[in-house]
């Protein structure tokens, strides 16, 4: 009888950097998936496969094995593959074999949901019983219940939203890591600028993303949603705070500075701002938000790093780099 293949995680995968053309199965899920068209006029297929360790890419030709499976399945379906080892310019870009998409009902064996699913590295749970500290820290009342409010309308799916598809804090759990992160960073830095106001700043950390609630979905594979894609989470988010800020009867002057900030804590229009920040409070949750965006990418591809591997990470589009991953000596 021939050998069984062995089913391998993306961790183990990337971890054989000298084993091209070893034979390998895994389950993934299809993660990002494109048709395009090569200069010859054929089609091919472009995906992003991974599981909770990490993700690769991979090209699938129209008169390879696997195209028209692969291409039917779909992103955020979960497949077996089956293929050989090869790397790219030192990165894992393997040569598929075979791809069978895994039936729904496989799926509910213990254990195969949570391999595959990203998740934040800190307890969900833990997260949201501090998520609800910062809010009762808000000491100017109408703004704490405006903070309130909107957490009352998309609690559920923060706790599970991912903070992007692919930047960072991509994994479930991601936007509510993010959001507390910032949230740490900014009681530590609050203190060192008088000239911010803490309540405000604070509030405008709390809901800078929540537009992200309603801009993703998916369970297993992270896509944008239809109003995601016409209205985006800078102005989802500013509709949810005005809502909130309305029905909690706050004042004018501090729902239209609550509302700046949202509208413009990306930083700068060509990174999706609607408005560059203008006030004290905005400037502040901007610069903290890109800190702790950047510092997400770094932890990600730590934890990500095999032990004895890669020196560096693959490109970081948000760095513009390469991450060096080994550590001191």
């Amino acid at each position: 009888m021939p050998e069984a293949v062995p089913t391998l995680t993306v961790a183990e995968l990337k971890a054989l950097d000298n084993a091209n053309g070893r034979a390998f199965a895994a389950l993934l899920v299809v993660k990002k998936l494109a048709v395009k068209t090569a200069s010859n006029g054929n089609a091919f297929l472009s995906a992003d496969l991974g599981d909770r360790g990490g993700s690769f890419g991979c090209t699938v030709f129209s008169d390879g094995p696997g195209f028209e499976a692969l291409k039917a399945a779909g992103e955020g379906a979960v497949v077996r593959v089956e293929g050989k080892l090869d790397f790219y310019n030192g990165r894992l870009s393997p040569k598929l074999a075979r791809v069978a998409v895994v039936p729904e009902a496989e799926l509910g064996a213990t254990g195969v949901i949570d391999s595959l699913v990203e998740v934040a590295p800190e307890n969900a749970d833990a997260l949201w019983a501090e998520c609800n500290g910062f809010i009762d820290a808000i000491g100017h009342a109408e703004l704490r219940a405006t903070v309130r409010a909107v957490f009352d309308e998309i609690g559920e799916a923060f706790r599970l939203a991912p903070a992007a598809v692919a930047m960072h804090h991509a994994y479930r759990h991601g936007l509510l890591e993010h959001t507390i992160h910032i949230a740490r960073a900014a009681r530590a830095l609050l203190p060192l600028y008088r000239e911010v106001d803490a309540d405000l700043a604070m509030a405008g950390v709390l809901l800078h993303d929540t537009g992200k609630a309603i801009e993703y979905e998916g369970t297993l594979a992270t896509r944008r949603s239809r109003r995601g894609i016409l209205q985006g989470h800078v102005v989802l988010g500013y509709q949810l705070a005005r809502k909130a800020g309305i029905k909690a009867k706050l004042d004018a002057e501090r729902l239209e500075r609550l509302e700046h900030i949202i509208l413009s804590h990306q930083g700068e229009p060509a990174w999706g701002a609607a408005v560059w920040a203008a006030t004290p409070e905005a400037v502040f949750v901007s610069l903290v938000d890109n800190l702790d965006a950047k510092l997400g990418m770094v932890q990600r591809a730590l934890r990500q790093a095999s032990a004895g591997g890669e020196e560096f990470s693959e490109r970081l589009p948000g760095l513009n780099t390469a991450l060096l991953t080994r550590p001191q000596g």
